[in-house]
């Protein structure tokens, strides 16, 4: 969803079931077209947020090391299973993405720890550390992959490693031929 001043209209307290479907069938005209779509969602359980998980068949939880950020991807699971039982039931957890991860702080070690003892294979691999690249190459509205440094080109295997396991998690493309053999 691309923000807009005009954003703010479709993101009532209550939808109605025909506000949250609206996504659901203009990417039913497209969907033959692409073997995934990513639709990146401000992070909290609003309607615009749930409207995205109603229209998706699998949602990938992004959340940092922190007290808060645990509870929130609590809520954003809990959330996400309330959908999958009402709105739409192909809808399913793929992951939970650590962000912004700093190995060296005992905190965020044990927030992780927290994480896996909560949700188990759910928390995928690698974790992303925080880098400054990250910031760097967004301000400059360059690709991460091909900004200079070693941070950078970490931060971008590591981009890669999750995209690879999102898609064998989920079956797409090369995955699901695959799959079905």
């Amino acid at each position: 969803m691309i923000g807009s001043p005009s954003a703010i209209n479709f993101d009532g307290p209550h939808p109605s079931i025909r506000d949250i479907w609206k996504l659901e069938e203009a990417l039913a005209n497209v969907e033959a077209d692409y073997d995934l779509v990513l639709i990146d969602c401000a992070p909290s359980l609003n309607a615009l947020t749930r409207t995205a998980w109603a229209a998706s068949d699998r949602v990938t939880v992004v959340t940092e090391p922190g007290l808060f950020s645990v509870a929130a991807a609590d809520r954003a699971l809990r959330a996400i299973e309330e959908i999958r039982r009402g709105l739409s039931p192909r809808l399913q957890p793929l992951g939970i993405i650590v962000n912004r991860a700093r190995v060296q702080s005992l905190e965020h070690q044990f927030r992780i720890k927290e994480l896996r003892d909560m949700f188990g294979p759910l928390v995928l691999s690698p974790q992303l550390p925080e880098r400054t690249s990250l910031q760097q190459a967004q301000g400059a509205a360059k690709p991460l992959h091909v900004w200079p440094g070693e941070s950078a080109q970490e931060m971008a295997r590591n981009f890669d490693q999750l995209l690879e396991r999102i898609m064998r998690t989920a079956k797409i493309g090369d995955y699901a031929e695959n799959a079905a053999r």
